[in-house]
Parts: C-alpha cells; structure tokens; sequence
C-alpha cells in the first residue's frame, strides 16, 4: 500500500494563492486533487499522468489551478492562484498503483491521502 501525505494547506483571503503538496510513499501511476466541502459531495480538482503530459482540470479552476508532479520526489501539487472562498474545502490526493492490469474508470484510484484544509475568506 502506498501512502499519501498531503500539505500546504491553510488559510487565505480571496485572491491569494496556497501551494499544495502530496508526497507518496513510493512511487505511483497517475495523481489526482479533489475536494469535498462541509454537505457536498466529493468533487474532482484535477489529475496528472505519470509522465505529466495529460492533464485534467475541473472547469471551475482552469486558469487558476496548477497541477505537477516531480517523479523523483513520489510527489504531486496543486498550485491554486485567485482563489475564491467558493474553492474552501478539504483537499485531498490520490494516487494509481504501478502495478496490474485492471483498467480504471474516470477518476478512479487506488490511495488516497487524509486530506488538508483550505480556507478562502471573502
């Protein structure tokens, strides 16, 4: 099992930036950030292949919101700019394992990360 560990969140006013990190313990196949706000339902954020050239956004946040990897460091992030308090929630990372050969659905993975808060206020 791989584990995820999420950081970098915190609290900010609307316009700022926060810059999150997901380092996982060993190394991962594709890599992904969503969100799950107080009574909403989990939402995808954005996702990353391994070779970091196919990459997916969430409409809301292209524009604003940047994911990379460094596959070196078994780590993803997610640059977010111009945030909004609409964007307030727990985000959390997720990760595909290297191994097998099941196939996956759209955002799907196999681990997930406990998660770090982010705050925007108005």
């Amino acid at each position: 099992q791989v584990q995820l560990a999420e950081s970098g969140g915190g609290l900010v006013q609307a316009g700022g930036s926060l810059r999150l990190a997901c380092a996982a313990s060993g190394r991962t196949y594709a890599m992904g950030w969503f969100r799950q706000a107080p009574g909403k339902e989990r939402e995808f954020v954005a996702d990353i292949n391994y070779s970091g050239g196919i990459i997916t956004y969430l409409d809301s946040v292209k524009g604003r919101f940047t994911i990379s990897r460094d596959n070196a460091k078994n780590t993803v992030y997610l640059q977010m700019n111009s945030l909004k308090p609409e964007d307030t929630a727990v985000y959390c990372c997720a990760a595909r394992s290297p191994y097998g050969s099941r196939s996956y659905g759209p955002h799907e993975y196999d681990f997930w990360g406990q998660g770090t808060q982010v705050t925007v206020s108005s």
